[in-house]
């Protein structure tokens, strides 16, 4: 694991009643002061899911029972409990090329046993669908203006991207992510690793590496990557509980700028168009 630096940025927002101001606009603006002032929840967590023809059936499948577990399991609930708010508020969607975005649960707040079952009920009861391409960027760029969508304020705004191969549609990567870390939001990564790269898909070497240097970003950002498909589902849970519990402390803030990445952030981009010349 990893740390990486992002710029925290908390602008105050002062709402004041001016004359001549409607009711109306004097609420609403009164509305998003209350959301500045006072957090209400842990987290804001956006979970965005890759579901491009690269993972197959049963890989979507175990994805998705995956997170659907890894919410209402008992760890899960102990770290909610453990957060200042108690809980936390989560929205879920599933991604493949640039244009291609899904949102399956809208946001929805989690604080015990009830509402961590509504929400893992949902996620199953989704159709499974795949999806063309790989557009990592455009998983992130479709889910920083959610978190204005969202009516709760959280103490850390988090970006929970899970994949199995480098972005290749849509923007470059490292200005999308550069741009979710000027808003002050933490991109945590899980990369899957479980079937051997070869020449017919997108897969690399060392995606875990490609996640760490190119995708990931801000205080205490980490890569949970899984390369046996028996511990799928453990890997989950081990990510969201840290994303839960707030493990900025543990791992030291490195600045993105200070290391070259091991793995080029455009190889996905160069391999399609090396393959497919487009």
């Amino acid at each position: 694991m990893q740390a990486r630096w992002g710029v925290s940025i908390g602008p105050l927002f002062i709402a004041g009643l001016l004359a001549g101001t409607s009711v109306a606009g004097v609420s609403g603006r009164q509305e998003a002061a209350d959301k500045q002032a006072a957090p209400s929840v842990d987290v804001e967590l956006v979970i965005a899911v890759d579901v491009s023809y690269s993972m197959d059936l049963d890989e979507l499948a175990v994805q998705r029972e995956g997170y659907a577990q890894a919410i209402v399991s008992k760890e899960f609930l102990q770290a909610l409990r453990g957060g200042p708010n108690g809980k936390i508020a989560i929205t879920y969607f599933e991604w493949s090329a640039f244009s291609d975005q899904k949102l399956i649960i809208p946001w929805r707040v989690i604080d015990g046993p009830e509402t961590a079952d509504a929400v893992a009920n949902e996620i199953m009861q989704t159709p499974v669908r795949r999806g063309s391409r790989t557009s990592i960027s455009g998983a992130i760029l479709y889910a920083m203006p959610l978190f204005d969508q969202n009516p709760n304020r959280g103490l850390r705004r988090v970006i929970d991207i899970s994949g199995d191969g480098p972005n290749n549609n849509g923007p470059p990567i490292t200005p999308a992510r550069d741009e979710a870390l000027g808003k002050g939001i933490v991109i945590n990564g899980l990369p899957i690793m479980v079937k051997e790269p070869s020449y017919s898909t997108m897969d690399i070497d060392n995606l875990d590496w490609y996640y760490e240097d190119c995708v990931i970003g801000g205080p205490g950002s980490f890569v949970v990557a899984i390369k046996d498909r028996d511990k799928f589902k453990e890997a989950i849970r081990t990510k969201l509980l840290l994303e839960v519990a707030d493990h900025r402390d543990v791992h030291k803030v490195v600045p993105v700028a200070e290391k070259e990445p091991r793995v080029s952030c455009q190889i996905g981009e160069r391999i399609w168009q090396e393959r497919w010349g487009r």
